[in-house]
């Protein structure tokens, strides 16, 4: 067992269930097939990275899908918002043992290995890593212990969460990533080479 833990935090891939921002404009059936590719990029993404791993879904857990039970722990999430999911995912890490522990999201085009390992790497030297998303929230956080507070109290999915949790960790050693771009809207995607063959 590692003492680094990847928490990947997915939905079930689901017709109308996902990407519903992205839906709006582009079709139901176009933000499920965008979705999937995410899946499939934050695997392949993770799945080589020297850390335990566990994905935590949304609505059921499923054995025969693409992330392989060898590999990644295969987790539900609890809590009746985000924040409470999150923060349940982070005190069971904690309570099992882990040293460090990050958490992403899976709908980052832009994430990649380094980005992980970075995240690992400084919470050496930090009390808390954040990976500052272009909307306002963030992609990754990391931390050594539960900080409570910054599960609590949010607008999740607006412009404020990342402000928010930076007002939470004053007193704390805080260390921001690059800033990258989610995936949640047309204006997100349309640009990126990635997403031209579901847009065209």
């Amino acid at each position: 067992m590692s003492k680094n833990l990847l928490l990947i935090f997915t939905r079930n891939p689901e017709l109308g269930k996902v990407k519903t921002r992205l839906a709006k404009t582009i079709g139901a059936e176009k933000a499920l097939a965008i979705y999937k590719f995410l899946l499939a990029h934050t695997k392949k993404v993770t799945e080589k990275i020297a850390c335990d791993k566990a994905v935590y879904y949304s609505v059921k857990v499923r054995e025969d899908d693409l992330w392989n039970g060898e590999i990644y722990q295969k987790k539900q999430q609890l809590g009746e918002d985000l924040g409470i999911r999150m923060q349940n995912a982070f005190q069971d890490a904690f309570a099992n043992g882990y040293e460090k522990v990050l958490i992403v999201g899976s709908d980052l085009i832009d994430l990649s290995e380094e980005i992980i390992e970075k995240g690992f790497l400084q919470l050496a030297s930090n009390d808390v890593v954040i990976g500052p998303a272009e909307d306002g929230g963030y992609y990754l956080l990391g931390m050594k212990s539960v900080h409570p507070n910054v599960f609590k109290n949010k607008n999740w999915g607006t412009s404020s969460v990342r402000e928010e949790t930076l007002n939470d960790l004053k007193d704390k050693k805080v260390h921001l990533l690059n800033e990258l771009n989610d995936a949640d809207v047309l204006d997100d995607i349309k640009e990126h080479p990635a997403f031209q063959h579901f847009l065209n």
